[in-house]
């Protein structure tokens, strides 16, 4: 049987860890679990490593793994912050307050979701809805000779490179370019993380894929995309923030109910001169250009 002084320091360091509101490291630093878009992932885990650095008390863990599985996470309590490279959908928002959670939306940046091909590819710009016609379900184009892009014999049929299903991408390239009815067409390669999605059209000349704009190489070409300007213009910084790219987005982050604490100093620090610096510098656009 226990003592009254084997119990007391038990309870007291139980009282403590309660009281502190946070979860804590072996080390004892307060930890901020972050989560979600793959998009979003390599900014983060910049912000998170830069934050720690001049905030040696607050360890940032990040991980990847989809928009989708941030969300999620965040609705059944296991993160902090949840990044998101779409919008929440109406079921989400719906768990979450079934969970008793009212998630606050932050936007964070804007990236241009470029459209990628091999770098030997000759083609010059592509439609709105020359894409849909690729990647669309009733889409009827198969083939690079088909837009009149001069292949080798090998090279002509497209093929199409995506992401899987719970990626913000693919759902935000679906409602941009395929529309809100549209659905994908069977067939596609479907990449786990957004370099994947680069990595492999980079290895196959006739494919095509999109990914978030900071993962271009000098080893891949980005297409200029027309949109309803009727003008082909190329993915970049500002032509996310002026809006002339056709398939620009925001970038989020969630937070179950407003930020508090060591979260909300955290965020802020995101939106501030230095964070949205690092998101420049990381190739997407920050949320305004007047603090740079």
């Amino acid at each position: 049987m226990k003592t009254i002084h084997q119990i007391l320091p038990l309870a007291l360091l139980g009282a403590a860890l309660v009281s502190c509101g946070r979860p804590q490291g072996a080390s004892g630093r307060d930890v901020i679990q972050n989560k979600g878009s793959d998009t979003l992932v390599n900014v983060a885990q910049a912000w998170a490593e830069t934050y720690s650095k001049a905030h040696p008390e607050t360890m940032i863990a990040v991980s990847g793994g989809g928009s989708g599985t941030g969300v999620s996470a965040m609705i059944n309590g296991t993160v902090d912050i949840a990044n998101s490279s779409r919008k929440m959908k109406d079921s989400e928002f719906e768990a979450a307050r079934a969970n008793g959670i009212e998630p606050v939306e932050h936007v964070v940046g804007f990236d241009a979701l470029a459209v990628y091909v091999h770098q030997d590819n000759p083609v010059t710009s592509l439609t709105l809805d020359q894409l849909a016609r690729i990647y669309g379900e009733n889409g009827d184009i198969t083939r690079w000779s088909q837009l009149g892009v001069e292949m080798s014999g090998k090279a002509d049929p497209i093929i199409r490179v995506s992401r899987q299903n719970n990626s913000g991408t693919y759902v935000y390239f679906k409602q941009a370019v395929l529309g809100k009815k549209g659905e994908y067409k069977l067939g596609s390669l479907d990449m786990h993380g957004s370099k994947d999605v680069v990595d492999l059209v980079e290895k196959t000349t006739g494919a095509i894929g999109y990914s978030g704009l900071a993962y271009a190489t000098e080893h891949i070409k980005m297409v200029p995309i027309v949109g309803s300007s009727g003008r082909a213009v190329t993915p970049s910084v500002d032509s996310a923030v002026d809006g002339s790219y056709p398939i620009a987005r925001p970038l989020f982050m969630y937070t179950a109910g407003a930020p508090a604490g060591k979260v909300k100093e955290y965020l802020d620090w995101i939106l501030g001169e230095t964070g949205q610096g690092i998101l420049r510098a990381k190739g997407y656009a920050p949320v305004s250009t007047a603090t740079l």
